[in-house]
């Protein structure tokens, strides 16, 4: 059984907008039901959904399900205190799984082909992290100045973080501090190898109203969604 979960605990801070930027409108569609139609897309339905949200939005994710007739079945989860609290949450819901990805929900153009990649090469590695080359200069900053960093072999990551699913719970389960920068860090640190696939420079993180503004361009360019 395929599971996936969905996180999405931000304020919208960044966006400085009192609406948390999941729930901000993406070509007239919530952000996060276009990142949970994608997943359902990418297996016809055949994937168990777990959302997890803080306990104060899961009555407005509600109303706006009503709002815009979402349908697609899903699992609500209840938020943490921290990203690792809330991941853990999730985890706990996939009672069925055999593979579960972690997504992060404000990135809603992530491809089906994409997803499908990232599970099937969990079914056979055990994980896969999907990343892309970094193509921009790098410096680093430092008390005495800042020098360049050199960029050979470097990676941004992406998700979703697919992997199985008992050796990922375990991971959370017996991690010894919380504040990892993702899961496949905190999958690594419990003595796990992690396998890389090319992810995909459309599979933007949303953070910010220019964010906003690219995933409108790129969806524009696409019929399809």
């Amino acid at each position: 059984m395929r599971s996936a979960v969905i996180v999405a605990g931000g304020k919208g801070l960044r966006m400085q907008t009192d609406i948390p930027k999941q729930f901000l409108e993406l070509k007239g569609k919530p952000v996060l039901m276009r990142t949970l139609k994608q997943f359902s897309k990418a297996f016809h339905g055949d994937i168990q959904l777990v959302l997890v949200l803080p306990k104060d939005h899961i009555a407005y994710w509600e109303t706006l399900c009503k709002k815009y007739a979402f349908d697609i079945p899903h699992t609500l989860a209840m938020g943490g205190a921290t990203r690792f609290d809330s991941v853990k949450s999730g985890l706990a819901k996939c009672d069925r799984a055999t593979i579960v990805g972690i997504h992060d929900g404000v990135r809603p153009l992530v491809s089906e082909e994409l997803i499908s990649t990232c599970y099937k090469e969990a079914e056979k590695h055990g994980s896969a992290l999907p990343v892309t080359a970094i193509s921009q200069s790098l410096r680093k900053t430092t008390p005495d100045g800042n020098h360049p960093v050199d960029r050979t072999g470097m990676m941004a990551v992406q998700t979703p973080q697919c992997f199985d699913y008992k050796m990922i719970l375990k991971a959370y389960e017996s991690a010894s501090h919380i504040d990892f920068t993702d899961d496949a860090t905190l999958a690594e640190a419990a003595g796990h190898i992690i396998h890389l696939v090319d992810g995909d420079a459309t599979n933007i993180k949303i953070t910010t109203q220019a964010d906003l503004k690219i995933a409108e361009a790129i969806l524009g360019m696409s019929a399809s969604r």
